[in-house]
């Protein structure tokens, strides 16, 4: 069974300009994590992951991870 682990943590809005939140719904290669692991409804996974491009295209996120 997935764990849901950022159900309770989740803000009402994702702002693209709060990484510091965003890179919690990013595994450690730069993916955004599935609905499954975030436990988000489905709105809020595609609100989530529309913050999370417009944060790489402005550099605010990296698009692969640093290893």
């Amino acid at each position: 069974m997935a764990l849901k682990r950022f159900k309770k943590d989740a803000p009402a809005y994702f702002d693209y300009k709060d990484a510091k939140t965003l890179l919690h719904y990013v595994n450690m290669y730069g993916q955004i994590e599935p609905i499954s692991k975030t436990g988000l409804s489905a709105k809020q996974q595609r609100q989530l992951a529309v913050a999370i491009k417009r944060a790489r295209h402005l550099a605010l996120l990296p698009f692969v991870a640093n290893n």
